[in-house]
């Protein structure tokens, strides 16, 4: 009887390992290494490196003021962005199975990419004898992606891929054996 049970013990975790592979597979196109009681089942392979799960929409506006002498010239800019976050799947990603609990760990999310959509330009205004040079021009194009890139940050573009993505799991395998994702921090790749 009790080898019995231990087979059934393992099968079930066999299957619980088939079933969060198969999940974690639908959602990031990843098979992450998969280990039961200590031996691997799966190992991982990743025919893509990144994985975005949030995609945003942002909107930022600058203006440049400049007065040299009694001359004043104005540029003001608005930019239209997509922030993309998710994860990094060159990192390790890995499915580990014990009668007690399920873990899954891969490296935090982050923010894998600010694409500029289009810049408007809403004023541009030389001063008498205090013109916009190229550089200015170049310059607030700068401001405006980092305002962009800050804005993402602010509106946590991270932490919300990393709630999708344990949503999206559990939602696919359940709660049993109790299932927890850890995310960890890796050093990027370049």
């Amino acid at each position: 009887m009790p080898g019995r049970a231990s087979r059934e013990t393992v099968e079930q975790m066999e299957r619980i390992g088939r079933d969060l592979r198969d999940a974690i597979v639908q959602i990031t196109r990843l098979q992450p290494r998969v280990t039961i009681n200590n031996r691997v089942y799966f190992e991982q392979t990743s025919p893509i490196a990144e994985l975005a799960l949030i995609s945003q929409k942002l909107e930022v506006e600058h203006e440049f003021l400049h007065t040299w002498a009694g001359s004043t010239k104005r540029l003001r800019l608005h930019g239209t962005y997509t922030a993309k976050a998710g994860f990094d799947l060159r990192r390790e990603f890995s499915v580990t199975i014990s009668p007690a609990a399920t873990i899954v760990r891969l490296p935090h999310a982050q923010l894998l990419g600010l694409e500029q959509n289009a810049v408007e330009l809403l004023a541009y205004e030389n001063g008498f004898w205090n013109p916009i040079s190229g550089a200015d021009v170049q310059s607030e194009l700068a401001t405006l992606g980092k305002l962009a890139r800050d804005r993402a940050a602010e509106q946590n573009l991270t932490g919300q891929a990393e709630d999708s993505f344990r949503t999206q799991l559990k939602s696919r395998v359940g709660n049993a054996p109790p299932l927890h994702v850890v995310f960890y921090d890796a050093a990027k790749i370049e």
